[in-house]
């Protein structure tokens, strides 16, 4: 499994950006993330159940990621015509305000490393990855267990002091 400290692998994938007609897909790569911070968190599968829990809550905090000028990627070994069909049926997903990666290759899972042993879907991972494009945080949650959001917003905020920042530090507190 990729790591802290190290480069995040070089990517491009078709994305569901949008439920519009005619603007449904757009490709992502590297070159979308350059210069700028980015979380990317990976879900086992669509049309299951913990996921859109986790992908309704990222959407709700995504304004927090905004603010902080990190852009949000989704990202499962779906199509992105699963992804479209899951956005259009599930109410939790019609509004997604992000793009939702389609590795369905598992190009970019694999690079990572984050593909489940035996089931072969990615694990519950999140990146957050620097301007430079190097690997900051990542934190890995078994199939079962969701994520929490406000955490990865934690941990951006003190990854973006560039500070010593200690056991449970929130933005506005003293670092070290």
């Amino acid at each position: 499994m990729l790591g802290i400290g190290q480069k995040f692998p070089e990517f491009k994938m078709d994305a569901c950006v949008s439920l519009e007609k005619g603007k449904e897909f757009a490709e992502i790569s590297n070159k979308d993330i350059k210069g700028g911070w980015s979380v990317f968190f990976a879900w086992p599968l669509d049309f299951t159940f913990v996921c859109p829990t986790e992908i309704a809550e990222f959407n709700k905090e995504h304004k927090n990621f905004q603010a902080r000028e990190a852009k949000l990627f989704g990202l499962s070994c779906d199509s992105k015509f699963v992804h479209l069909a899951w956005r259009n049926d599930h109410a939790d997903l019609k509004g997604l305000t992000f793009p939702m990666l389609a590795d369905n290759k598992k190009e970019l899972t694999g690079a990572l490393g984050i593909l489940h042993p035996q089931d072969l879907v990615p694990l519950r991972a999140t990146y957050i990855v620097d301007p430079e494009g190097i690997i900051r945080w990542v934190s890995v949650n078994d199939l079962s267990v969701g994520r929490n959001v406000k955490e990865v917003i934690r941990t951006l905020d003190a990854l973006q002091t560039d500070e010593l920042c200690p056991c449970n530090w929130e933005k506005g507190q003293a670092t070290l």
